[in-house]
C-alpha cells in the first residue's frame, strides 16, 4: 500500500483543506550495479582528491560553486539553511487557470492528494468546485526544503498535484539552431496528405496500449542468463535510408495504414497485443523500480 510522503493543507483564501501527498508513479527502470569483471564483486565508489590521489573523508568535503575553471566560492550548510524557504506545511494557491492554457512542457512529477483526517468535507468541496469550474489551481509548496510551483486539478474522485518547472527553467525553442526556416515550408498537397495520415491514425488515448517493450526484453535477457542460457548477440540493425520523395513517403504511409485496417477487418489500425513474459523462477536478478 502506498505511503504518504508529505502531509499538510491546501490553503486558498481563508479555507484550509487537510491533505496527504502520495507519489502517483512507480518508475520501472531496470538498474544495474558496477562489478569487477574478474571477481564479480560490486565496485565501491570513493571520493578522491585528484591532486593528491588520496581518499577524502566525508566530513572534509564542502560545497563549492564554480565561478570559472578551477575557481570556486565555498558555501557552508549554515549559509544555505538560512536561505531555505519557510516550511509552512501548506500548499498556497494563488490562481485558478484553464488547463489548456498550461503547456505540458512545464509539468514535472505527478502526485495524488488525499484528504487527511477531518478534511473529507472540505476536500470534496474543493474538488467538486474545481471540477464544476473546469479550472486548475496554481500554487507553491515546500517539500524537503525545496519550494516548488504546483498545479492541482480534479481528476475523477481525487485531486492530483503536478510539480512544475519555473519559466526560466524551460529552454526557449527559438534558441535552437535547427528551427525550420522559410524554405522548409510544405506545399499545400504535402500538408493535405500529412493531415490525411494523421486522421487515419487518430484514435482515443488508451494508456494500456503502450508497453515498455525494451524493459521487458532486458528483464527477459537477465532471466535467461541467470538460468545459464547462452545469448547470441544480434548485429545492430542498419540505419533506415532517408526518403528523398516526401509525397511518396506520405502516400506509402497512408496505404500501409489502410492495409493494416483492412487486415484487422474493421478499417481501423490493428492493435498490437501486449507482449507477455513467462513467469520467472525468481533467480538473482537486477532490481526493477
Amino acid at each position: 500500500m502506498p505511503r504518504a510522503i508529505w502531509s499538510g493543507a491546501i490553503s486558498f483564501g481563508l479555507v484550509n483543506v487537510p491533505v496527504k501527498l502520495y507519489s502517483a508513479v512507480s518508475r520501472k527502470t531496470v538498474r544495474f550495479h558496477q562489478l569487477h569483471d574478474d571477481t564479480r564483486v560490486r565496485i565501491a565508489q570513493k571520493r578522491v582528491d585528484p591532486s593528491t590521489g588520496e581518499e577524502v573523508a566525508y566530513d572534509q568535503i564542502v560545497k563549492g560553486y564554480e565561478l570559472s575553471p578551477d575557481s570556486y566560492v565555498v558555501i557552508t550548510p549554515e549559509e544555505l539553511e538560512s536561505l531555505d524557504p519557510e516550511k509552512t506545511r501548506s500548499i498556497d494557491i494563488s490562481d485558478f487557470v484553464l488547463l489548456e492554457q498550461i503547456d505540458p512542457i512545464y509539468f514535472d512529477h505527478p502526485y495524488y492528494l488525499a484528504p487527511a483526517q477531518g478534511g473529507v468535507k472540505a476536500y470534496e468541496l474543493l474538488r467538486q468546485a474545481m471540477e464544476g469550474a473546469g479550472k486548475v489551481a496554481i500554487g507553491k509548496v515546500v517539500i524537503r526544503s525545496k519550494e516548488s510551483l504546483v498545479a492541482i486539478r480534479a481528476n475523477g474522485p481525487v485531486l492530483t498535484m503536478e510539480t512544475m518547472l519555473f519559466a526560466d527553467e524551460v529552454v526557449d525553442a527559438t534558441s535552437l539552431d535547427e528551427i525550420p526556416v522559410e524554405d522548409g515550408k510544405a506545399t499545400k498537397q504535402e500538408l493535405e496528405m500529412a493531415q490525411q495520415l494523421i486522421a487515419s491514425l487518430s484514435t482515443d488515448f488508451d494508456p494500456e496500449k503502450y508497453q515498455d517493450e525494451y524493459r521487458e526484453r532486458v528483464l527477459d535477457l537477465i532471466e535467461r542468463k541467470a538460468q545459464g542460457e547462452e545469448i547470441a548477440v544480434q548485429p545492430a540493425p542498419e540505419e533506415p535510408a532517408k526518403v528523398p520523395d516526401l509525397m511518396a513517403a506520405l502516400e506509402e504511409s497512408i496505404k500501409a495504414v489502410k492495409d493494416r485496417g483492412e487486415a484487422a477487418g474493421d478499417g481501423a489500425p490493428k492493435k498490437k497485443p501486449a507482449r507477455k513474459r513467462a513467469p520467472a523462477k525468481k533467480p538473482a536478478r537486477a532490481k526493477a523500480k
